[in-house]
């Protein structure tokens, strides 16, 4: 399962790494999924979390914010990362 998870972010054409970048998109409605680092600071993805609850965006959970990173393409850990909408 969580496998599969980090693959679908690695195929994504169109990715929006980070917290503050995250919630703008989501609040812009160009968001698909949002994906959120398990070993994250809670206090920070809650926010997120709400955030998605309210747009109705699907939140998918991973375990590790250094492995989120890693198939987002970049060289440090990422407590969240979205899907954007393609088109």
């Amino acid at each position: 399962m969580i496998i599969m998870s980090y693959e679908k972010v690695e195929r994504a054409k169109e990715l929006t790494i980070g917290i503050k970048q995250t919630m703008k998109a989501v609040e812009n409605g160009q968001v698909e999924t949002v994906y959120i680092a398990d070993d994250a600071d809670r206090r920070l993805t809650q926010k997120v979390e709400l955030l998605c609850k309210e747009k109705g965006v699907p939140v998918i959970h991973v375990d590790s914010m250094r492995r989120l990173g890693k198939v987002c393409g970049i060289e440090v850990g990422a407590a969240t990362a979205a899907i954007k909408k393609s088109g």
